[in-house]
């Protein structure tokens, strides 16, 4: 076939892709008049992830061209333009632009959804608890700096569910309008991101540059887009947002530095068969009351995948995360056993057992 002819077959099917997208908006909806009127929400992460699994199997089977990666990346969008056609949702976030937040945000609900950049994580809750927002999106836990307490400290304090989790990987960029690392005379970023950078700070000679800790890395490049003689630890969305050029690419001095985030909102999800469910314990004060606890999940055969202490109030508190979902029975005993001590904060689809 000559080129012309090539490109007329893809406008071909180009077009049968928008009819058929069209199509599927029709039905889209129709299901979401039908939710409406059952009060359902519209955001089903677990048929969500149903569906992208079932895609992946069948590209497999079929020996398409397409990774995961791509199915997802296509789909999820596709997903996102269909919630907004029917209702449209803000999504706040744990701001500015451009930050790892926003981008954990964009993974999970698409670039053409509504977002909200708020400053601080209780912000975030407090938009969505008031109804401001449908959906939140929060940082729990970094590998290497562990649970944000913040987070913690919110989700005690706000009646708002867990519905999704996202798993990203956190590279950091230098960018800096400096032509060479000698003239740069200051480093904008956030404290974690400097620590997670020191040796490459240290092999560059830029160990003993001054440091500017900022609110976020996307913060840290709109500053230093400001200053020639200044750079910025920062991703390389945010370096490209306030055209900063890059000087260096994945400067972490980790390669699997990851980032857990939360979406929280108003319902609770359906079991999809791969859920993970987070709860918030208070144990009375008496020896033996953690072990007699944990026993009941051993008995019962459930796998916890994480427990950590926590200080919520000058009380100490036990963040718990397990395999399953709150209405499986074995896991509702032992709700109704300790009702008084569980504080339920979401089931929803396991991405991962751990960052």
């Amino acid at each position: 076939m000559t080129l012309e002819a090539l490109r007329k077959e893809i406008d071909r099917i180009d077009d049968q892709l928008l009819d058929l997208y069209n199509e599927r908006l029709k039905i889209v909806e129709e299901v979401g008049r039908l939710k409406n009127s059952t009060g359902a929400p519209i955001y089903r992460p677990e048929r969500e992830r149903e569906i992208l699994e079932r895609l992946k199997r069948r590209n497999r089977e079929r020996g398409g061209l397409l990774s995961d990666e791509a199915i997802e990346a296509l789909f999820l969008e596709l997903f996102a333009v269909a919630r907004n056609y029917e209702l449209p949702e803000r999504v706040a976030f744990l701001g500015p632009e451009a930050s790892f937040t926003h981008q954990a945000a964009e993974k999970k609900f698409g670039a053409t959804s509504a977002y909200l950049p708020i400053h601080t994580i209780k912000g975030v809750f407090r938009e969505v608890a008031e109804g401001k927002a449908k959906f939140g999106v929060v940082p729990i836990e970094n590998s290497f700096n562990g649970i944000v307490s913040d987070t913690i400290n919110c989700l005690s304090d706000y009646d708002l569910k867990i519905v999704a989790e996202v798993l990203i990987e956190i590279h950091h960029v230098l960018a800096t309008k400096a032509e060479d690392v000698k003239q740069i005379k200051r480093i904008y970023s956030k404290d974690i991101a400097f620590g997670q950078c020191n040796q490459f700070l240290e092999d560059v000679g830029l160990d003993l540059v001054e440091q500017i800790p900022v609110e976020s890395t996307a913060k840290a490049a709109q500053m230093a887009a400001k200053d020639p003689e200044a750079a910025a630890i920062c991703s390389e969305v945010a370096a490209r947002l306030y055209h900063l050029p890059i000087l260096f690419k994945n400067i972490e001095d980790e390669g699997n530095n990851r980032t857990r985030f939360f979406i929280v909102s108003d319902f609770e999800n359906r079991p999809s068969g791969r859920d993970k469910t987070t709860i918030l314990v208070r144990l009375p004060h008496r020896p033996g009351a953690l072990v007699d606890f944990l026993n009941d999940f051993k008995e019962a055969q459930i796998g916890l995948t994480k427990i950590k202490s926590h200080i919520v109030g000058g009380v100490s508190i036990f963040f718990i995360e397990f395999d399953g979902h709150k209405e499986d029975e074995k896991i509702r005993k032992i709700f109704e056993k300790h009702e008084e001590s569980i504080k339920f904060l979401g089931s929803y689809v396991k991405e991962a057992d751990d960052v």
